[in-house]
């Protein structure tokens, strides 16, 4: 979740969707504040097995997979498409209940399409322009708060299935610059502390803004939002096709001429890998109940 997060495409939360974790992760972020002392504990336990992994997937991603990202491009946006591609039926024939016979609800997935490729759209005209210092001695009052809406509005875009958060923080100039700042701080420079301490509460408050409506959909309109969630997966094709013209380098879109087909393939592998392995987990599950 945490290296498709660090590039601009492709989601987290369309990691977590193609792992079935989807669920778990939306009612374990919701039930970290229950009052019922059991689901929050389950909530916490779920969380810290997944923040783990999360945080050692940024920090290599800070420190490595950036670098190789903008040398790489197409490979990787290949990879991704294969990650899509090959999920997305699955989604469907998992979720069939949500989608047979409810076709009114094509009108989300054109929402959700809409949405990404809006959003991708936007991203070459960057809110903040010029050379952003996340350093103690480059901070203001005004950088502060917008580093905190930047972060609310990025995290919300980690958790939904589709475009990845950090294609949000290409849309406010602060990609480099917070990628910098995670790189410095792993590096021991810790000017950078007080930004990222701003940037990781406006996480928190964007988690728990948007998870609130992500659940009350899921479980009231789920349909409605599966719609909307494979939406969002189609418009990231867009997003993974433009991404290369996003980097500090900006290069031509994915063409026919530079997609990596064994990418693509190796993309389609890991996710029915994946997919299989989910299937054994199941079984194990099942089998200690």
């Amino acid at each position: 979740m945490a290296l498709a997060d660090s590039v601009p495409g492709v989601s987290g939360g369309t990691i977590a969707f193609i792992l079935g974790l989807y669920d778990d992760f939306i009612n374990s972020l919701n039930n970290i504040v229950s009052k019922d002392k059991e689901k929050r504990k389950a909530a916490i336990l779920f969380l810290i097995k997944l923040g783990i992994g999360w945080v050692i997937g940024m920090a290599a991603a800070a420190m490595v997979i950036t670098s190789i990202f903008e040398s790489h491009i197409y490979q990787i946006s290949s990879l991704f498409i294969g990650f899509i591609l090959f999920a997305i039926p699955l989604i469907i024939m998992e979720e069939k209940e949500s989608f047979q016979g409810k076709y009114k609800n094509l009108v989300f997935a054109l929402l959700g399409i809409l949405l990404v490729v809006g959003i991708t759209y936007f991203s070459k005209h960057a809110f903040m322009r010029g050379a952003v210092d996340l350093r103690i001695s480059g901070l203001n009052f005004g950088l502060c708060v917008y580093l905190f809406v930047a972060a609310m509005c990025a995290i919300s875009a980690m958790v939904l299935p589709g475009i990845s958060g950090s294609t949000i923080m290409l849309v406010f100039g602060i990609y480099q610059p917070i990628m910098m700042a995670i790189k410095g701080f792993l590096t021991m420079d810790f000017s950078y502390i007080p930004a990222l301490f701003i940037f990781g509460c406006g996480v928190l408050t964007g988690i728990f803004t948007i998870v609130k409506a992500l659940r009350y959909g899921l479980e009231r309109h789920r349909s409605a939002m599966m719609y909307f969630i494979v939406g969002m997966m189609l418009g990231s094709f867009y997003a993974i096709i433009m991404g290369p013209t996003a980097i500090s380098t900006p290069v031509a879109p994915l063409s026919w001429q530079s997609f990596g087909f064994l990418f693509f393939l190796a993309g389609g592998i890991i996710i029915l890998g994946l997919q299989a392995l989910k299937h054994v987990f199941e079984k194990k599950g099942s089998g200690k109940e």
